[in-house]
């Protein structure tokens, strides 16, 4: 399990300047150390997905970006510099081009998908869950690549996930923020 590292807690200002290729996540000024090298499954799911909702989102207002892509999520009047949350979910597609700059996205990305690897399984569904449900980031995906699983968790009216469905390999699996696209899990795992 990926626990924070023992120190005080950090900026965006500070992550800025930590060693070029150090993969890192902050969550609440808690610097988090990611995987250092997915695996090729891993892999091999995130350039599945990525084509997939580029080749979907092509020609239209949404963008899609795999990691590494910083998204920065500043609490209420916190200049960017000092917000204390930057993480690198595995796939991230954001329709407000106005977030986007040099840096990544700057507020909540429209979806993020996160494909499990054995370090970050708590990670990604307890605290990162949490974390995109309050930032009110409207679709999350979270992929099983053992199980072949993908959970969907939409945002209610009410700032809360739903449990869209779990969906296996033989699933056609809804895009909930985009009424006319699916994704064939077969497509995932092949």
């Amino acid at each position: 399990m990926k626990m924070p590292l023992e120190q005080s807690k950090l900026t965006y200002r500070q992550y800025l300047r930590w060693p070029e290729g150090a993969r890192i996540e902050l969550i609440d000024g808690n610097v988090y150390n990611m995987t250092p090298a997915p695996s090729r499954m891993h892999q091999k799911i995130l350039m599945a997905l990525s084509s997939r909702f580029e080749a979907h989102l092509r020609g239209k207002t949404c963008e899609v970006y795999p990691a590494p892509f910083d998204v920065r999520l500043p609490k209420p009047g916190v200049a960017d510099e000092d917000t204390d949350t930057v993480v690198q979910p595995d796939i991230t597609v954001v329709c407000d081009v106005s977030k986007l700059d040099d840096r990544g996205c700057k507020g909540a990305p429209d979806l993020v998908v996160e494909i499990i690897s054995p370090g970050s399984l708590k990670l990604d569904i307890s605290t990162k869950k949490s974390l995109y449900e309050s930032s009110g980031i409207k679709e999350y995906w979270i992929v099983y690549p053992s199980e072949k699983i993908v959970t969907i968790y939409t945002l209610s009216a009410s700032g809360k996930y739903e449990l869209l469905e779990s969906y296996s390999v033989d699933d056609v699996i809804p895009v909930s923020i985009f009424p006319d696209f699916v994704i064939h899990a077969n497509e995932i795992w092949a």
